[in-house]
């Protein structure tokens, strides 16, 4: 009986012939991510060495990426102290993969992993950030565990008691429309499934849609899985991921491709044809609440985000300066704009679309994950209505449990920053 991918990529890193669905393993950590939680972590791998007469150490400190995105600039004393403290143990263990605020080399961990060439596909990757699932784009094993779990981690350099999980396949087909593109699929599939329909599960995406899908796409589709309640998304690697790893993030030597067998088991198929998709729309208060943009087309939007590491590749801001281009924001409505890494930022800069955006009435951000989450920058007041490219939209995710928040691609929050209302990008803004 053949594996699906995660059950090959457990299987090698477990030592093992082979897995299956139920089994319990300890697979070696190939790379372990933090961001500024990396403060609770490393207390709780002091902790584990309290008592024992040993000086704390890092199985692998090569192993080990901690990147600066979700207060950054630090908005207050307390998380400025907590910045210092990590910074101050990233030196003393030499920690290689430390991506500090910085304009030419920072960003959104989920964008600077990749843009790195720091995952590989058949890798095991853990973060203690639950959209670690977006760098199952690249063919790895990715999934998100907590600050004690990864303290375990760093000292043992192994994921403890991890269940073997069944996998949902899901086979895309058809070209998309005009103006409809990743972020639409995995929110009707969100929608198709329900916030709880993958708990415990893999999603693996294949097809001759996901084939032509550029890795910008992919990441989306990855990030987005947990909303479904996945342990992990994976795009098997092909073509277009050595074409990203080579020559976006420089990658040189062997790469391992690893593939599903054609008589590996799954727990069911799900298939979908994008040629009839229309732009969705998550609607408050659940990821799962998902819609065609026109039932909720000219409901006011008074803030609009596009960003985020679900949203925020240089795709993506293309996309929302050619739909502004010689527009402008409406009146009423702010429209902020966070690049996913500084090398986003430069290149967005060098192509004119920062000029074209700003133009149109844009804030252009640094990079970061601040209003995504709700801790900084680009707060809600009471009963506004926010349309954003991120991946939640439960009550108080940005900020204020009195505002309600929309989940949408870049190309319905552009047309409706023109409008100042909900609007599908395909009648024009």
């Amino acid at each position: 009986m053949g594996m699906t991918v995660v059950e090959k990529i457990l299987a090698r890193a477990a030592g093992r012939a082979s897995a299956r669905v139920g089994e319990v393993l300890e697979p070696r950590v190939d790379l372990a991510m933090s961001h500024e939680n990396a403060a609770l972590v490393l207390n709780q791998f002091h902790a584990v060495f309290e008592g024992t007469g040993r000086e704390p150490r890092i199985w692998d400190p090569s192993r080990l990426a901690i990147i600066f995105d979700h207060r950054v600039p630090a908005e207050s004393p307390k998380t400025a102290s907590n910045q210092k403290k990590v910074r101050e143990f990233v030196g003393l263990h030499g920690i290689g993969k430390f991506h500090d605020i910085r304009g030419d080399e920072g960003g959104i961990c989920h964008q600077i992993l990749p843009e790195n060439g720091y995952v590989r596909p058949g890798a095991v990757v853990v973060g203690t950030d639950s959209h670690t699932t977006s760098h199952g784009a690249l063919g790895a094993l990715a999934f998100g565990i907590g600050a004690t779990e990864m303290a375990s981690v760093w000292t043992l350099g192994v994921a403890l008691n991890v269940e073997v999980p069944p996998t949902i396949q899901v086979e895309v087909s058809g070209e998309f429309a005009p103006e409809v593109g990743a972020k639409d699929l995995i929110l009707h599939l969100v929608g198709l499934l329900s916030a709880e329909g993958a708990n415990y599960r893999v999603i693996e995406f294949h097809g001759e849609t996901i084939r032509r899908m550029p890795t910008s796409g992919r990441l989306t589709l990855c990030n987005m899985s947990v909303e479904a309640g996945a342990t992990s998304g994976i795009v098997p690697a092909d073509e277009e991921t050595v074409r990203y790893l080579r020559e976006v993030a420089g990658v040189t030597g062997e790469l391992d491709l690893v593939a599903p067998d054609p008589d590996a088991v799954y727990e069911r198929t799900v298939a979908v044809d994008v040629s009839a998709l229309a732009p969705q729309i998550a609607c408050p208060h659940t990821v799962d609440n998902v819609k065609p943009v026109g039932e909720v087309a000219g409901t006011k939007v008074h803030q609009i985000v596009i960003g985020s590491c679900t949203n925020g590749r240089l795709d993506d801001i293309a996309a929302a300066a050619r739909i502004l281009a010689g527009k402008k924001v409406a009146r009423g409505t702010r429209m902020l704009v966070f690049p996913a890494s500084g090398r986003i930022f430069q290149e967005a800069l060098e192509a004119g679309y920062v000029a074209t955006l700003m133009k149109a009435g844009a804030v252009v951000m640094n990079s970061g994950c601040g209003p995504c989450l709700g801790v900084h920058e680009g707060a809600l007041g009471d009963h506004e209505v926010a349309l954003s490219t991120t991946n939640r939209n439960f009550k108080g995710r940005m900020g204020n449990p009195k505002s309600e928040v929309y989940l949408c691609s870049p190309e319905v929050a552009a047309a409706s920053a023109v409008t100042g209302v909900i609007t599908d990008p395909r009648k024009g803004a």
